[in-house]
């Protein structure tokens, strides 16, 4: 059992600064089943990426507005609410963003990835 107020969040290096991450189950990097939580701030923008394998994110709280393609565009995202769901196969090209703080649970079976579209867009790459 883990209780929501006993998660530790850490910052997420793989995701544009201001995204907090609390593990509950994994690794994320090998072939066994992991679920995380993403805490997103509002205002909040995760450019167009994909990953190699299956993403199934579940709103918690918030409104989480996704798209589909290799280009990020406002109008083109479907707004989730708490209790929403969306699964991504592997390799799906999409984008993201926050009106407002967003929790969101992810789960998957890794290893677990992410690669943006256009390579500069990868916080990894960018001096702190």
């Amino acid at each position: 059992m883990v209780r929501a107020a006993e998660l530790k969040w850490v910052p997420v290096p793989s995701l544009p600064k201001g995204a907090q991450l609390a593990l509950i189950e994994g690794p994320m990097d090998q072939a066994v089943a992991f679920t995380v939580r993403l805490k997103l701030p509002a205002n909040y923008h995760i450019p167009p990426h994909w990953h190699p394998a299956a993403e199934r994110v579940t709103v918690l709280s918030g409104e989480f507005h996704m798209g589909a393609g290799p280009t990020f565009d406002k109008t083109k995202t479907h707004a989730l609410a708490p209790g929403d769901v969306s699964i991504m196969q592997p390799r799906t090209q999409h984008f993201a963003w926050t009106s407002e703080e967003t929790v969101l649970q992810l789960h998957g079976t890794g290893p677990w990835g992410i690669t943006y579209i256009n390579p500069a867009d990868d916080p990894r790459r960018k001096s702190p």
